[in-house]
């Protein structure tokens, strides 16, 4: 067995107050410190830095018998896995008069250095985890009371099995690759699987066991060439070995898409330059801040004594200097208030200043007499370290610690994006407030990560070419978004990977949790550069990612099945005129009839005098059966034998034959229309329809931007309809579009889907879907980024350039009309509005026309009657009364008023009047 000792003097005043003596002394004190053979030299270095200088401020014992105290390190550099030689060097530690150990212990060792330890009672602080399963086991599942005693043994390095479960809970990770490369490694992985189980949190865990980096990436190596997909990948190995597994990692297009956990507590240490040209999700825990002013104090201070030029501080250099201000603040305890264990502290300082060497092969065994007061005073020890908040409980395990949670995000570098506390959990930082940390920012030349949707037209995976040619990268996909993105990547200048999101959901915040999944997840999470997608602009997702200007403008529309096709009813001739018009030209008819009726009656014009074999007559050819007849004729654009003589009847015939001139033409084209033209009834018209019914079922893809319009809206039909929605079973919700179309064509079912969707989808076989209605509101679609994306105002502006060269229009007629299987004149609303029955409205003018004209009529048919009336009085000389009743009396009954006095003889050849025969020629009548 080969082993390095040497002893190094490091002295450190501590005043203090001695009761027995008035006299000023030195004490001495030997430390034990076992280090691996394999271990990194800042870790020595580092422990033997803070032990030489004093935590303790002068001014904390203002007298005492101490005049100062040398703690004495002595070290053994030894192979950890051999328990032998650990076991050696804990007792010629021993015999050297220690009175405690500092150092490190592995799976092969742990047993050994606990027995050694308990039997002599010798206090021993690790720098590792506690690797006792049942203290660990215990303490992720019950009280600190209840936890197993860990005896002579304590444990710097916290546990955090809980915190990588809170972690894989926040990332809603459901399958893990595990790549270890000890035992440790094999221990830790249980804990978490215990933890993991005690929680009831299913995850699969796929497990490997490598040697080194160059094992652990072939293992990666022949994972992607098996399956091609998105891994959750936590990396069990040093921090120089992960280092190393990235950067041949990120050379890798495949190993882009995975997302990797540092387990150790030093992501912080890795080399981000290599990433300059990859842009990998890596995610790990960090103890040591480098902004805090005790780090940063220390940093400086032991760079200046190792005359080095130290940047960063290992932290597992920095576990050890706080082992080493454990020990250093227990003494402290101890000098200043003595334990009740021993007679008086005179004869405790005798034992620090020379302590009793113990033999490990003396019987009985022989234990260190202070060995439970040190261990007692250790445990009470609290300060804040170079790894956080450093106290202990009685088993010796880490307390209210906290560790940062870093991220390497797509575009702004390493960034803490929350903090793990051992009491509260996981606390992550709103998206907004995160910051990356300075100097650590990635280059932003390198390939990025677009994801987004299978869903048609944007993005459908591109079938095989016909000889057999293997499509790889992004020519395996094609649609609206994967030419967005080309042209958006030709205008800023980057290249990309386009990955469809892995839960096939667009972004959604939890309802329980302020966790957000779909592609908007994925931004947040840093797992991808851009979301190009039917990704639609809300006031949620913009306070936890960017958008772009919108590329796309749209709304909520309604999908139905297409209907059958109208069988015609044998009064399909009326189509053309609505009901309304119909019965009001059925009434203008007979009103027009009355009014030519009465006004000939009563206008003098229409009477006149026919000679019949029974002597003359008054007739009017305009009865009220010839009325109807007239008005029949004209409306029926035949005409007739009769027509009016007076203006009055004149008039009324005018303005019917001008009403039928328009309804016959309107008519008649209204009618070419619906011979030519298919009708279809449609049972839904718009969202009023939905709500009022109940019979047709309804809904929406779920965890969508659709899904929140309707949640939030305070418009009480969509509130009736959402009501509607929740309560019905089976749910109407869908997973995706496909799902919803799929509905309804099999089901009574109408799909609130956006209506750029809608309108391709009713162009593509077995084209048997509809949009019908109005859209019941207006949005768009954008680009999503990360928050501070260096890409996002380019994008805006490659979004804007391309929407002024009309480029987008024309690539959204490519993928929705030129590549349409369906007619194009098959649209069923454009055939329903060019073919609607006319409504009254449309016609009203002609109908006030109509009406117009007979009222003129019926008013000069009154002048007419009242002038011949008045003419008659003086022609007779009777008074005007007598003569309205004479004119009324033959209006009314067609008889006309004969004289009795005389009568008047005209000659043959003089026209005979209404007035009676000439003044010539008169006798009296006898």
């Amino acid at each position: 067995m080969k082993m390095s000792n040497r002893v190094i003097t490091l002295p450190v005043l501590l005043p203090f107050y001695f009761v027995a003596s008035m006299s000023k002394q030195e004490l001495h004190s030997r430390i034990g410190a076992i280090f691996d053979k394999n271990e990194d030299e800042d870790v020595s270095s580092a422990f033997h830095y803070r032990l030489s200088k004093s935590p303790l401020k002068t001014s904390t014992l203002k007298q005492g018998p101490v005049k100062s105290v040398n703690l004495t390190s002595v070290t053994h550099t030894v192979d950890m896995e051999d328990s032998y030689d650990v076991g050696s060097s804990i007792c010629e530690l021993m015999q050297n008069g220690i009175v405690t150990v500092y150092g490190s212990h592995t799976m092969a060792t742990n047993d050994v250095i606990k027995s050694y330890t308990d039997t002599f009672q010798l206090p021993f602080i690790s720098s590792n985890v506690a690797i006792n399963y049942s203290a660990i086991s215990s303490s992720l599942s019950l009280p600190s009371s209840q936890l197993p005693v860990q005896g002579f043994q304590m444990f710097v390095r916290p546990l955090y099995a809980k915190a990588l479960l809170d972690l894989i809970r926040h990332y809603a990770w459901k399958d893990l690759w595990y790549i270890f490369d000890s035992e440790e490694g094999l221990e830790r992985l249980q804990q978490l699987l215990d933890c993991l189980s005690d929680n009831n949190y299913p995850v699969r865990t796929h497990i490997y066991r490598v040697h080194d980096a160059n094992e652990a990436f072939g293992t990666l190596q022949r994972l992607d060439s098996r399956k091609e997909e998105s891994k959750r990948v936590l990396l069990d190995l040093p921090t120089k070995d992960c280092e190393k597994v990235l950067q041949m990692q990120n050379k890798e297009t495949k190993g882009m898409l995975h997302h990797y956990f540092i387990v150790g507590l030093g992501i912080s240490e890795i080399k981000l330059d290599a990433f300059n040209h990859g842009g990998m999700n890596v995610s790990g825990f960090r103890i040591v801040d480098p902004n805090n002013g005790t780090v940063k104090n220390f940093i400086f201070g032991w760079s200046n004594a190792t005359k080095g030029n130290l940047k960063k501080l290992p932290y597992e250099a920095a576990l050890a200097a706080d082992a080493a201000t454990v020990v250093q603040l227990s003494l402290e305890r101890l000098i200043i208030q003595p334990s009740s264990n021993y007679q008086s502290k005179e004869e405790l300082l005798r034992s620090l200043n020379k302590t009793e060497p113990i033999d490990c092969d003396v019987d009985p065994v022989k234990t260190w007499k202070y060995g439970h007061s040190i261990m007692k005073s250790m445990l009470q020890v609290e300060f804040g370290g170079l790894t956080g908040q450093v106290k202990f409980d009685a088993h010796g395990l880490r307390r209210d610690y906290k560790m940062d949670v870093l991220e390497v995000s797509m575009s702004r570098g390493l960034a803490r994006i929350g903090t793990w506390f051992s009491e509260q959990g996981l606390v992550i930082q709103p998206a907004d407030k995160i910051r990356p940390i300075k100097g650590n920012n990635t280059i932003a030349n390198r390939t990025r990560i677009v994801t987004s949707i299978l869903t048609a037209p944007y993005l459908m995976k591109r079938a095989q070419p016909a000889d057999g040619t293997q499509l790889t990268g992004n020519d395996r996909y094609e649609g609206y978004c994967a030419d967005l993105t080309k042209m958006i990547a030709d205008f800023v200048g980057f290249d990309y990977i386009i990955k469809p999101v892995n839960d096939t959901k667009y972004g959604q915040k939890g309802e329980n949790n302020n966790s957000w999944n779909g592609m908007v997840g994925e931004l947040i999470r840093r797992e991808a550069d851009l979301a190009i997608a039917p990704l639609t602009i809300t006031a949620d997702r913009e306070q936890v990612i960017d958008f772009s200007k919108p590329f796309m403008s749209l709304g909520i529309s309604i999908m139905i099945k297409r209907p059958l096709k109208e069988q015609p009813g044998v009064f399909s001739f009326m189509n053309p005129l609505s009901y309304e018009i119909w019965m009001c030209v059925i009434f203008a008819y007979i009103g027009v009839s009355v009014v030519l009726f009465l006004v000939s009656r009563f206008s003098p014009f229409e009477w006149h005098i026919e000679d019949h074999t029974d002597g003359p007559s008054v007739t009017n050819n305009f009865t009220i059966f010839n009325s109807l007849w007239f008005s029949l004729g004209a409306f029926m654009q035949q005409g007739c034998d009769i027509e009016p003589r007076s203006v009055s009847g004149r008039i009324v015939g005018s303005v019917w034959w001008f009403f039928t001139l328009i309804i016959i033409s309107s008519y008649t084209a209204n009618l070419a229309a619906f011979l030519t033209v298919e009708r279809m009834q449609s049972p839904i018209e718009s969202a009023e329809d939905l709500a009022k019914q109940t019979e047709i079922k309804y809904g929406m893809v779920h965890a969508g931007s659709t899904m929140e319009f309707f949640k939030r809206s305070t418009i009480p039909v969509y509130e009736r309809m959402w009501a509607f929605m929740t309560t019905t079973e089976p749910s109407v919700f869908v997973a995706s579009n496909e799902k919803g179309v799929d509905r309804v064509r099999t089901e009574k079912y109408a799909f609130l889907i956006e209506s750029t969707t809608n309108d391709y989808i009713n162009q593509v076989p077995p084209c048997d879907t509809m949009k019908v209605g109005s859209n019941l509101d207006s949005k768009g679609y954008g680009v999503g980024t990360p928050l501070g994306s260096d890409l996002r105002d380019r994008i805006t502006l490659a979004v804007l350039e391309l929407s002024e060269n009309e480029e987008l229009a024309k690539l959204e007629k490519t993928w929705w009309y030129e590549k349409s299987k369906c007619p194009q004149d098959s649209s069923i609303l454009k055939k329903q509005e060019a073919t609607s029955s006319l409504e009254l409205p449309n016609v009203a003018g002609i109908f006030y026309i109509l009406i117009g004209g007979l009222s003129l009529a019926l008013i000069m048919a009154t002048c007419e009657f009242l002038y011949k009336s008045k003419v008659e009085a003086r022609r007779r000389k009777t008074t005007f009364s007598n003569a309205v009743k004479s004119k009324a009396r033959l209006s009314i009954t067609g008889m006309p008023e004969r004289q009795t006095t005389s009568y008047t003889y005209a000659p043959t050849a003089q026209l005979i009047s209404l007035d009676g025969w000439s003044e010539t020629n008169t006798h009296t009548q006898v």
